[in-house]
């Protein structure tokens, strides 16, 4: 078994891990970053999902360094693509047009521009990457992380390190070492949460999507092998839902009630005129263009002869198991089923698409309809890796409630001020199906701030969570979980053990110390860590 020593090992290689790695390595820190996929970028490569963002975030809302890989990706499209002179001039260049976010793009463009962020880093050695490896064990010595085991095939690896950050997108680390931690819903006499259950239900979770990117050809047959499960899927239909899963008609997240949902591959019109603001609309009724990645109306004639959408739909949700191993409820071979089925899901929507959907001229079936396993990099065609919305949670210092964020709660223009603000974030309370049965939970929040204490466990010293794995609730994840949130929790973390070696102190005293936590705002805020909002309203 190899040997490697660090300052601070980050595992995990998403969003909160990038960021992370990005930030300790700038204050001259060693780091292991490692990841269990072969790319970077979690939710915005391996999992392909185009960013969901406040909407205020190309004034505010984010990091500076988050700001920095959204312009890198407008700039890669500038530069490599044929754009339309008007289209490559816009400051806000959309490049999927979708509607889901001010920057839906391809999830290979992403991946090009963290790795060069990560390149003079990489190049002076400050950051190691280990990819495709996965965490299996951790040695422990009272309340302190000394080294984590990772594997790779027949490989192992162990990591030493002062600092270890859990940045996976389950929370793997937290059960590895013994450091205390959560799953699924709190009773709702837990924290009172007004959305929160009466009972607490730990194999509780929202659903997994296994995402897939698709194009469209017209006159051309592209249809895929039937799927095992496709009979399962094709006749599945929830008690909650107003009809078979595999059908246009789904719930409206906000209000329950069913709203049909349009299917036009390469619509025509042009792609500059899309609006990308879900405060205002949701945007996800018309399907082709929710989450569109490339609009060939951008780009000069001939270039493309086909948009590029990616599906993440109500349709390929799946919530029939937890895919967590959670003690007293699922294991291993649970969860290694539940990715199976939830697999079998989305290539059961995609054959379903191509051959009995059906469509606006009265037929049936869109055979022309073109998996891309070039754009996610996969065999199968579908994501590297599951779209996770729910992972294991630390019990923190201080765990961030409804009563924190809900605007129900608050009003409108309610806030709760932080003192140990250390970054920004605001998205409804957006709560998928669920494996218990739950249909969505969709309630309106407002901007709040970050607190430090929901970074700090309640015992483990050196172990800090750098993602969704930080203390919220089965509800206030819902509006932690985004990828802007991610980047600001793992920047943090990555700053805040940066600091710690730096300074001589334990992440604790941060916190209980007034001195400490101000020179650590002074790192914060010469990083460009927005911890505090300007007057808006709720979202």
């Amino acid at each position: 078994m190899r040997e490697l020593d660090t300052e601070i090992l980050v595992v995990g290689g998403g969003l909160g891990g990038v960021a992370a790695a990005l930030a300790a390595a700038s204050h001259g820190r060693r780091v292991v970053l490692t990841e269990e996929t072969g790319w970077l970028g979690g939710q915005l490569t391996a999992q392909a999902v185009p960013p969901d963002e406040n909407p205020w975030i190309e004034r505010f809302g984010s990091t500076r360094t988050y700001r920095d890989l959204r312009a890198g990706i407008r700039d890669h499209y500038r530069r490599h693509y044929p754009l339309r002179a008007e289209a490559a001039k816009r400051p806000e260049l959309n490049p999927g047009a979708g509607r889901v976010s001010k920057l839906c793009g391809e999830p290979r463009v992403a991946l090009a521009v963290i790795e060069a962020m990560l390149a003079p880093h990489v190049s002076a050695g400050r950051i190691h990457v280990l990819r495709n490896h996965r965490p299996v064990d951790a040695h422990t010595t009272h309340d302190r992380v000394d080294a984590v085991v990772l594997e790779s095939g027949q490989d192992k690896v162990t990591v030493k390190a002062q600092y270890v950050l859990d940045a996976t997108e389950n929370g793997d680390l937290l059960p590895l070492t013994g450091t205390e931690h959560v799953t699924g819903a709190e009773a709702r006499s837990t924290h009172d949460e007004p959305h929160a259950p009466e009972e607490a239900a730990p194999a509780n979770l929202q659903g997994i999507t296994y995402c897939f990117a698709v194009s469209h050809h017209e006159g051309e047959n592209h249809v895929i092998d039937k799927p095992e499960m496709y009979g399962f899927w094709r006749d599945y239909q929830p008690d909650f839902w107003p009809g078979p899963l595999l059908g246009f008609v789904a719930p409206d997240p906000r209000t329950l009630e069913p709203v049909k949902r349009t299917f036009v591959p390469n619509p025509p019109g042009d792609p500059l005129a899309v609006s990308a603001d879900q405060s205002a609309d949701a945007g996800d009724k018309e399907l082709w263009a929710f989450r569109r990645i490339l609009a060939r109306n951008l780009h000069t004639d001939g270039a493309f002869d086909s948009d590029i959408t990616l599906v993440n739909w109500p349709l390929n949700d799946y919530w029939l198991k937890p895919a967590l191993t959670i003690p007293g409820h699922t294991t291993e071979a649970d969860v290694e089923a539940a990715h199976h089925e939830a697999k079998q899901l989305s290539l059961s929507v995609l054959y379903w698409l191509q051959t009995e959907a059906p469509r606006a001229d009265g037929g049936t079936g869109f055979p022309g309809l073109r998996l891309r396993p070039d754009v996610t990099d996969t065999k199968d065609g579908l994501a590297k890796s599951a779209y996770v919305r729910e992972a294991r949670r630390i019990k923190a210092v201080t765990t961030v409630t409804e009563h924190d964020v809900s605007a129900e709660i608050l009003g409108v223009d309610g806030r709760v001020r932080r003192e140990d603000a250390v970054g920004v974030g605001s998205y409804r309370i957006d709560l998928h199906p669920s494996t218990g049965g739950d249909n969505y939970i969709d309630v309106a929040s407002v901007p709040y701030e970050i607190p430090l204490g929901a970074l700090l466990p309640v015992r483990t010293k050196n172990l800090l969570p750098a993602g969704k794995n930080i203390g919220t609730t089965h509800i206030t994840n819902g509006c932690f979980r985004l990828h802007p949130v991610e980047w600001n929790i793992g920047e943090v973390a990555g700053l805040l053990a940066a600091f710690a070696i730096g300074e001589g102190v334990e992440p604790r005293a941060v916190r209980e110390d007034p001195r400490h936590f101000e020179d650590f705002a002074r790192v914060l805020d010469a990083a460009g860590v927005e911890r505090r909002w300007p007057e808006v309203r709720g979202y």
